[in-house]
């Protein structure tokens, strides 16, 4: 590796990659969704070596082309608009700049990321934190449904990033106990969801709060025309980046079952039976269904677990990392479970229910073949459902097929 490509050399050698932990390497195929990138590598961006060191321990081993379109604009100061698909590496893409930009002497606030659920907070600062470990960086978490003492005391420490729910962080701010005053850079993941009209008021009052030559950046795989205003309002020449040729993941596979209600859990046992599962999640439409399909799930005699809003927040956070770490293979949820979630082993989702809208729908299924793997999602669908299906279809500019008698492990068991 040449130096002229990382920073602090005199302090790192060019042998310094000799002692990372690097994961195993990931020898799944993957689709060009990840790899139809530029032939770029993360030292071209002439990061510093520490958080070079996270990138490669995470496992990273070249950007994905979200990456190679995000990072160089993003370090540029740029205001930044960004559609790509879910599961492609979105998340990493502003983490890198944000992190490569921190000035660790400097004792306050330097970056804020928000996102709508606090599943997705949790995730995202789990995966800050594994960037940037050899940085000397402090980032914290702070999301509704926790306590507040908690947040407070955490702020009394020096923190350099927080990844947040807009809620919580307003309401420490407001407080006087969060200081956004001087805080340089604010990320919308999923920010389609963030600038919906439960959220938008409370974005607008927090970006008051911060100085007028902050950077902004929105990341989403949809942009409805009700961001419009926002974005005019409130970020200056916006760099657009938009890989969504397609919407839905090239490595997903959409079949439908047409089925009677009653035949639905028959349905999904033989599922279960014949397909080749390492992880599956099965979606509902209501809690009252979740908690009743888990239930019937295990009287057929699979390992299941379930998760929805009603639950309190410490057993979402038990069932959330257990799935995680693989403790069991089926997972029940409702829509809570939609955005931005990435468990790497789920290749199956199932649709139990089907989604009233096509943007609930692209989020459903964008929980297998994520990064470019293959996946599978599987429809249940009633006579009445049958409008909806065309329409999501159409809307997605996408095909969902008739589910066949056997379908290839090919398709999604890579």
């Amino acid at each position: 590796m040449s130096k002229k490509n990382t920073k602090n050399n005199e302090e790192n050698p060019e042998n310094w990659k000799e002692n990372l932990k690097i994961p195993k390497k990931d020898t799944r195929q993957r689709t060009v969704d990840v790899t139809e990138t530029e032939g770029h590598d993360f030292e071209d961006y002439y990061l510093q070596v520490p958080l070079l060191k996270g990138i490669f321990e995470m496992g990273y081993e070249k950007p994905s082309p979200v990456q190679e379109k995000t990072i160089p604009v993003a370090l540029a100061g740029k205001d930044i608009l960004a559609r790509a698909k879910n599961g492609t590496g979105k998340t990493a893409s502003y983490l890198i700049p944000i992190l490569e930009k921190i000035d660790k002497k400097k004792k306050h606030i330097q970056a804020i990321v928000l996102v709508p659920i606090r599943e997705l907070a949790m995730q995202t600062s789990q995966i800050c934190k594994k960037l940037s470990k050899h940085m000397g960086i402090n980032v914290i978490i702070t999301t509704g449904g926790t306590r507040l003492n908690e947040d407070i005391m955490r702020l009394e420490e020096t923190v350099h990033v927080v990844i947040a729910t807009p809620g919580r962080i307003l309401d420490l701010i407001k407080k006087n106990v969060a200081d956004v005053s001087k805080t340089s850079v604010i990320v919308l993941d999923e920010a389609d969801k963030l600038l919906s009209q439960n959220f938008q008021s409370t974005i607008s009052q927090l970006i008051g709060h911060l100085p007028q030559n902050r950077q902004i950046m929105l990341f989403s795989a949809t942009f409805p025309i009700t961001v419009k205003y926002f974005i005019q309002k409130h970020l200056k020449k916006p760099h657009e980046i938009n890989l969504m040729t397609e919407l839905t993941l090239s490595g997903l596979t959409q079949f439908y079952a047409f089925v009677e209600e009653r035949q639905k859990v028959h349905c999904l046992n033989t599922l279960f039976s014949k397909l080749q599962i390492n992880q599956s999640i099965i979606f509902c439409n209501s809690v009252k269904r979740v908690n009743l399909l888990a239930k019937k799930i295990t009287e057929l005699g699979y390992s299941c677990y379930y998760i929805h809003s009603k639950m309190s927040q410490e057993d979402r956070n038990k069932v959330f990392h257990a799935f995680r770490n693989g403790a069991t293979r089926n997972l029940v949820c409702s829509d809570l479970f939609t955005r931005g979630i990435d468990v790497p082993g789920v290749n199956v989702v199932i649709n139990f229910d089907l989604p009233k809208t096509s943007e609930t729908y692209l989020h459903r299924i964008g929980r297998s073949g994520r990064f470019g793997h293959l996946g599978l999602a599987i429809n249940l669908v009633t006579y009445t459902d049958r409008f909806n299906l065309y329409k999501i279809e159409k809307e997605l500019d996408t095909e969902i097929q008739p589910i066949p008698q056997t379908i290839s492990t090919k398709l999604y068991a890579d």
